[in-house]
């Protein structure tokens, strides 16, 4: 798991480095992913992230870069957006929607998270808040060897948490509850103790429920030996929750959990099965562990958003791969093949 110290030392250490010189990397940085192998994976995630249209017009109140300002407030919101942010010239516009955001966007704006249906192109994505959403942890204990139960701990404050508590609390194939001390008075029935990441990871299915956007331990689960139980998600961030397969990255049940022993007796009696599904979260998951292809693909994100806004022109190279990145994997093949 992320320490927020070793967070917090870094953002304040980057912090004090001149803007200039970032701006001073950003040819090099766009440059060296035409060297890579994955630049097609790079740029379909960049169009994942970022899906505005050309010439999308952006409003004419749109903030200046320069106005961001650390504050006492998101304070993780502006090291996260200001990491990216800072490679661009100050004098560009754009829109952020900070917070939980479980909404579509009336303007071209960049967000932590969006709504999964509907048209969310306005919502663009970046890496936000990623000391609460962004944690992944070493996992030794085998998916076999782990207790016969499914797991969870939670504020269950939203009424999808406490319908699977109504459900679900006592019940033999469960070991979950609500940890808020203000459930003694919403039902102290349901009031347990919390359990620390590691306790949960000795259970074989950790039940993944959204909260305001999307569920915080779905990374570190998929990370780990356990299996996500979850119904299929309608928020994304970062993590492309969107593009997760049902029984192949997770175990889906259903919105109303009406089929959870079902699905729970089902991988109990094919553990081969259940450790394909930890196997496949896993190679998920790795995608995510490359710290500077992390960081370039915010800035090709937001490189695109001022792109697509009509602020910043790109090469006709790099505007291909918004289009058809598989062109560039047949160029490198074609240059190869000669």
């Amino acid at each position: 798991m992320t320490s927020k110290f070793l967070y917090y030392l870094k953002a304040f250490v980057e912090y004090g480095v001149p803007d200039r010189w970032f701006q001073g990397q950003l040819t090099h940085q766009v440059s060296s992913m035409f060297d890579r192998d994955d630049v097609c994976e790079i740029a379909q995630r960049v169009n994942y992230y970022c899906k505005l249209p050309a010439g999308t017009r952006l409003n004419d109140d749109a903030p200046l870069l320069s106005s961001l300002r650390l504050g006492r407030k998101r304070t993780v919101y502006y090291f996260d957006s200001h990491e990216i942010a800072r490679y661009f010239p100050k004098d560009l516009r754009w829109n952020t929607e900070f917070g939980d955001v479980n909404y579509l966007l009336p303007v071209p704006a960049i967000t932590k998270s969006r709504p999964i249906a509907g048209n969310n192109s306005n919502s663009v994505l970046l890496k936000l808040n990623k000391i609460r959403h962004f944690n992944f942890v070493q996992d030794s204990t085998l998916f076999r060897e782990k207790n016969d139960l499914l797991v969870f701990r939670g504020a269950c404050y939203r009424r999808n948490r406490q319908q699977f508590l109504e459900r679900y609390f006592g019940h033999p194939l469960c070991n979950v509850g609500d940890v808020r001390p203000k459930a003694k008075s919403a039902g102290a029935r349901w009031l347990v103790p919390e359990m620390s990441v590691a306790d949960q990871l000795k259970y074989k299915f950790i039940l993944s429920l959204e909260g305001n956007d999307v569920a915080s331990n779905l990374k570190w689960i998929m990370s780990s030996n356990s299996i996500a139980v979850m119904p299929r998600p309608k928020f994304e961030t970062w993590f492309m929750e969107g593009t997760l397969v049902p029984d192949v990255h997770y175990i889906e049940i259903n919105d109303d959990y009406s089929n959870l022993e079902e699905k729970l007796g089902y991988y109990l009696r094919h553990l081969q099965a259940a450790e394909e599904i930890v196997s496949n979260a896993q190679r998920f998951v790795g995608q995510f562990l490359d710290l500077k292809r992390e960081r370039l693909i915010g800035i090709l994100t937001l490189r695109k958003y001022f792109e697509r806004t009509s602020q910043m022109q790109v090469t006709e190279r790099e505007a291909s791969l918004y289009t058809n990145p598989t062109v560039e994997l047949m160029t490198r093949s074609g240059d190869q093949a000669a």
